[in-house]
């Protein structure tokens, strides 16, 4: 089952797919060098075969779900992580 974002809501890169796929009318391969691991984005829409358009700093790409991650649920999970270390 594929991880479902809200448009607008900011994602992180966790693994780097074979190649990247521009978010562009008629899409183009990229090498996957063109967004890093860590680096994060803001989804644009959702398309077609659990593609999410996530714009990112050298552009919009098309990113399969299993390669991302929601940075609220990272920053929740952390912050629950350092209240329990506070107990």
């Amino acid at each position: 089952m594929s991880k479902e974002f809200a448009i607008g809501s900011k994602v992180r890169v966790v693994a780097l797919p074979p190649y990247v796929k521009t978010a562009e009318p008629m899409p183009m391969l990229r090498p996957p060098d063109v967004i890093y691991i860590g680096e994060e984005g803001i989804v644009l829409d959702r398309r077609p075969g659990g593609y999410w358009g996530i714009r990112f700093t050298r552009g919009a790409f098309l990113l399969d779900s299993q390669y991302i991650e929601s940075v609220e649920t990272a920053l929740d999970a952390q912050e629950s992580e350092n209240s329990n270390e506070k107990l």
